[in-house]
């Protein structure tokens, strides 16, 4: 089977075609080629925990979202973990931080319902971008979350206001 004839298939197709396909150095990361093929490609796989490690414009992005000082206060210095499960294009995503937890699910390219940070629930569609960043827009804020390693990085827009977040897998 032809690279070409394998770039539409979820990784779980892909791994059950392990007679054609061989896990390349990277397998951990999503890196296959194909047996008797000099070409390869890679499905970066998102499912891990990841520590928040550094964010910039916390306080403010926050004010401007209207929660309140002392909800701000109280998350500005907790180091939150988030939880993401991907299954093809379904994927699971729970932040815990400190005691308040934030779940969403969607399917790339399909309207969902997503909780923002202020527990206001609204319609979304996420979009894949490449094979390690993911877009959506949600009531005139736009979050871009991008893959690269073992880093991920969350970066929250809202008019000309930025939120930034960086966690590693761990």
């Amino acid at each position: 089977m032809a690279i070409k004839e394998l770039h539409h298939l979820t990784s779980d197709q892909l791994l059950r075609q392990k007679d054609l396909i061989k896990p390349s150095f990277a397998y951990q990361q999503g890196t296959f080629s194909c047996v008797g093929s000099t070409e390869s490609f890679s499905i970066m796989s998102f499912t891990g925990k990841y520590e928040l490690q550094s964010q910039e414009n916390f306080e403010p992005f926050m004010k401007a979202l209207g929660l309140p000082d002392d909800q701000i206060q109280k998350g500005k210095d907790i180091k939150s973990i988030s939880e993401i499960v991907q299954d093809g294009k379904k994927f699971k995503i729970t932040v815990t931080t400190g005691s308040k937890v934030l779940h969403n699910e969607f399917v790339i390219g399909e309207e969902c319902e997503m909780e923002m940070l202020t527990g206001e629930k609204v319609k979304a569609v996420v979009q894949m971008e490449g094979n390690n960043r993911l877009v959506a827009n949600l009531k005139g804020l736009k979050s871009v979350t991008e893959l690269n390693g073992d880093t991920i990085t969350n970066t929250l827009t809202m008019g000309d206001l930025t939120y930034k977040r960086i966690s590693k897998r761990i």
